[in-house]
């Protein structure tokens, strides 16, 4: 009888009918996530492993919609207040009961200076317990797209926290170490095993998730992830023709049509949320890495334009990108609200123009900078950088590429130890205000404001329409959504270059569902 029990109780923690063996899928990108800390770091290669072990109180879908996730349901019970009724009987990994106490934890430790996610709790004054299993999140203002912003906090353990002394986030900035840099406990599908920075890092699946029992994840079976960072794309692919590894996550372009005649190799593709292009200092009276010393050729509209008009785009998208990109003239794709395609225009490509305007500028000659460049992040982010460090060359511009790893790229845009650089921006929200506010908004110290404008763009009518994107709704919203984007083709604070196409390779016996977030979901998958 004893044998019985365990062996239905493991059909049960499978979440798979019939599934009775372990089912390990051996998974490969470019880069390796720099910390374990779900609130420090707001970049995808980080939420790429977390989101397997956190849950957050709402969850994406696989359209990315909105259903349950620790809470089971949410209700704005006031203009100002949210009412979130939390699942019970859910446990972390290490044993600790789940209670509306650690959502309340979590949602204040987001909150924190050290914390990257303050863009998903800008508009929150307090979290509040009002019984063990429902929380109140209590809103400076109206937000109607809170709950969209609550899908992307993940929730944490407040006595797992303050027994490792990390109630706060850790500072990547300063390069910190703490406890959650390389450990977690999470309640989600999968449970962290083994963490070995750069190496590898396995996941082993937790048996007593809630969502094994949800529909899409009573299919998935696999019962662990291995993890490797591999930098060199030969490399990814030969461990992914030769049965090394089972799944790809960002296969380069020029091997697609190998591997799609590859036996026992299968691709798919997408569009993805995420938006590819330049950001400028146009702060400082200097710029750091510049041969111009007396001034900020970036501060100046006329040289922004330049840079931007000598971009030949099209032939970025056929030859660098291989048609896998869509070229753009704004800052989020058309799966985000308050898209308008009537401002997703681009300034034409024209370099007579663009040294036309740089000699207008007081710049007949050019001038030298340095472009700061991450090489293992975005699809082919140093060859794009490349082809636009020589294009420059052709208007006289001196451009220095600087590429390097994720890991350093990130902690020196987000010192400001930069002039201009490349970036890609996400949508989680699927919500403009997420890209205007972390992107735009100048830095006032308020929640969110400005937290990735490390080119401290300013503009106080961009600022205004901002803030009616956070406090207001229908029309007004709607048209502050509109007259900011016109703002942004006019004054050309970043020079937007493309949406990504994503393609994920895998071997044929794998199957996940496809994400325009560029996040597999595991709990979804299944390995034949």
């Amino acid at each position: 009888m004893r044998k019985l029990l365990m062996a239905a109780a493991l059909a049960v923690g499978l979440g798979a009918a019939g599934l009775g063996e372990a089912r390990t899928v051996r998974w490969a990108a470019s880069g390796d996530p720099n910390t374990m800390d779900p609130h420090s770091q707001n970049l995808g290669t980080v939420t790429m492993v977390l989101q397997q072990i956190y849950d957050p109180l709402i969850q994406r879908t696989q359209e990315l919609g909105l259903a349950p996730g620790l809470a089971t349901r949410w209700e704005q019970v006031e203009p100002n207040r949210w009412r979130f009724w939390l699942r019970e009987g859910v446990k972390f990994h290490e044993g600790q009961a789940f209670t509306a106490d650690d959502a309340v934890f979590s949602i204040t430790r987001a909150q924190q200076p050290t914390s990257n996610y303050g863009i998903f709790v800008d508009t929150i004054d307090r979290a509040v317990q009002v019984e063990p299993f429902i929380v109140d999140i209590i809103t400076r203002v109206p937000d109607p797209i809170l709950p969209n912003k609550i899908a992307s906090l993940m929730i944490m353990s407040r006595s797992w926290s303050e027994q490792h002394n990390s109630t706060r986030p850790q500072n990547t900035r300063n390069r910190e170490e703490m406890h959650t840099t390389r450990n977690t406990n999470g309640t989600g599908a999968f449970r962290l095993s083994v963490r070995e920075p750069d190496v590898r890092t396995v996941l082993v699946r937790n048996t007593d998730w809630w969502g094994w029992a949800e529909p899409g994840s009573r299919e998935g079976n696999i019962t662990e992830i291995i993890y490797r960072p591999i930098a060199s794309d030969a490399t990814r692919i030969a461990a992914l023709l030769s049965n090394e590894v089972d799944f790809v996550l960002d296969p380069p372009l020029q091997d697609l049509n190998r591997l799609r005649a590859a036996p026992g190799i299968r691709v798919t593709e997408g569009p993805e949320v995420r938006t590819i292009f330049l950001a400028m200092d146009t702060h400082r009276d200097r710029l750091l890495y510049s041969d111009v010393t007396d001034r900020n050729p970036l501060k100046d509209l006329r040289v922004r334009q330049a840079l931007y008009q000598a971009i030949d785009i099209q032939a970025i998208h056929r030859t660098t990108m291989r048609g896998q990109s869509v070229v753009t003239g704004t800052f989020f794709p058309p799966q985000v609200n308050g898209y308008s395609r009537e401002e997703d225009v681009r300034l034409p490509y024209d370099q007579a123009r663009a040294r036309a305007l740089l000699a207008e500028a007081g710049y007949p000659n050019g001038f030298g900078i340095t472009l700061d460049c991450p090489n293992n992040r975005y699809i082919n982010d140093e060859q794009i950088c490349q082809a636009i460090v020589a294009m420059w060359a052709r208007i006289g511009v001196r451009a220095q590429l600087n590429a390097m790893p994720l890991g350093p790229f990130f902690q020196k845009i987000q010192r400001e130890d930069t002039s201009i650089y490349l970036l890609g921006w996400g949508v989680p929200t699927l919500d403009a205000l997420y890209s205007f506010q972390s992107l735009l908004r100048s830095r006032d110290g308020g929640q969110g404001n400005g937290i990735w404008n490390y080119g401290r763009y300013s503009n106080p009518r961009m600022d205004a329409l901002i803030d009616i994107m956070v406090n207001q709704s229908g029309d007004a919203r709607n048209n502050a959504i509109r007259e900011a984007l016109r703002i942004y083709r006019e004054d050309v604070p970043h020079i937007p270059l493309h949406h990504q196409m994503i393609p994920w390779a895998m071997r044929s016996n794998f199957t996940i569902p496809h994400m325009a977030n560029n996040q597999p979901y595991f709990r979804w998958a299944r390995m034949n």
